[in-house]
């Protein structure tokens, strides 16, 4: 079914790099969640109701909300595919993750009142049914459950969607949530133990817990998260594999939602080189990550002096200095400014997000390490962060 279902009702299923391809995708996973969801709360709440169950009633909810998520996804991810527009030039696919904010606090809600009535039943509790067909009912839901997890979590994969991929995550705490009211059920036929409150107790908690670890991966985005050490490795590795590309520096990425990014990185190149034929090349990466990565690249061009022998054993004697230091510390656009009493090594300097407050204390010790070759040498420092360089 995971991939039949995408055969029949998707176009040109195998285009993953059309937007609307990808939007139809996230669609199908929302409408077959709606479809599996509301089965399943309307099973859930007739058993629960009849066995007097407040766990499988909460199960139920569960389902429900679960209904109530896919229904947002499915217009997220519709809202998403919008094209820019004058007000928005960067698109309007972030509405992914604005729906998915939206799931996160339905979800919340949802978990707080089932804490309430769980809290309720331990403190009152009254005997449950536990019947054939409680069981039967429970035992497929966490058969679709299963299913759904895999599901969604194929579709996620394939359009690279964190939404969906928080989706499966979902249907695979329904399955442990499931088991856990299946289990009180159980436990409560052979012993007469009144377990159900507890064990809806622990469903709602484990729905909080969802819901927070759901708000958490929509927020981030949103807020600007550091790009994956993935994406920065196979941006670094293509650019670097271009004809006259001796370098790359300052790589940020901006996130505007799936298949949206914008990014931009110092290109180092040959100063001797012939600026138009440097141009041509840095044109043609642009158009490359465009098309293969549906990233908006723009590339500046760093010039960089490899022919005169003083300024490349000073780089070579600084390298060594930093890396001395601490190994994680690299350079770039390191250049030299003579004067009549003194010589500046100016250039950046990489150091990790954590070594931030040390700036004047390295400045100060690489300066110191410096002079002791020659005095006439000083080091012009500006710190770069580890996050936008590799």
């Amino acid at each position: 079914m995971t991939n039949l279902l995408p055969r029949l009702c998707i176009r040109d299923y195998q285009n993953l790099d059309n937007p609307r391809v990808r939007s139809a995708y996230g669609k199908l996973a929302g409408a077959v969640g709606i479809v599996c969801n509301v089965l399943l709360f309307g099973a859930k709440l007739a058993v629960g109701t009849l066995s007097g169950s407040v766990s499988i009633t909460a199960d139920a909810v569960n389902n429900l909300s679960d209904a109530s998520s896919s229904v947002v996804t499915l217009i997220g991810f519709k809202l998403a595919e919008k094209p820019a527009d004058a007000d928005h030039p960067f698109g309007h696919a972030r509405i992914e993750y604005l729906s998915g904010l939206i799931v996160a606090a339905m979800i919340l809600m949802i978990g707080v009142e089932l804490v309430k009535s769980s809290f309720d039943k331990i403190l009152h509790p009254a005997a449950v049914d536990f019947s054939l067909a409680a069981a039967l009912v429970l035992l497929l839901s966490i058969a679709l459950k299963l299913w759904m997890a895999h599901f969604n979590r194929a579709l996620g994969r394939r359009i690279q969607s964190e939404t969906l991929i928080a989706t499966a995550a979902d249907s695979r705490n329904d399955v442990i949530s499931t088991a856990a009211v299946f289990l009180a059920g159980a436990v409560g036929q052979v012993t007469g133990w009144r377990v159900d409150g507890y064990m809806g107790l622990a469903v709602a908690l484990f729905i909080l817990y969802s819901g927070v670890s759901i708000a958490k991966d929509t927020i981030d985005p949103l807020l600007g998260e550091a790009p994956s050490p993935e994406l920065i490795e196979m941006v670094s590795r293509e650019i670097r594999s271009y004809d006259k590309v001796l370098g790359i520096h300052d790589l940020m990425v901006h996130d505007y939602g799936p298949g949206r990014r914008f990014a931009s990185v110092h290109v180092e190149m040959d100063s001797h080189e012939d600026p138009l034929v440097c141009h041509d090349i840095i044109d043609d990466i642009e158009r490359d990550f465009l098309q293969k990565h549906r990233i908006h690249l723009v590339i500046h061009y760093d010039p960089i002096v490899t022919d005169d022998d003083e300024l490349n054993e000073m780089r070579a004697l600084t390298c060594r200095i930093i890396d001395e230091l601490d190994p994680r510390f690299t350079l770039h656009d390191f250049r030299m400014v003579r004067g009549p009493g003194h010589t500046n090594l100016v250039f950046d300097l990489v150091i990790p997000f954590e070594l931030a407050d040390r700036k004047r204390e390295l400045s100060r010790e690489i300066n110191r390490r410096i002079k002791a070759v020659d005095e006439k040498y000083n080091a012009v420092i500006t710190f770069d962060d580890a996050t936008f360089n590799d």
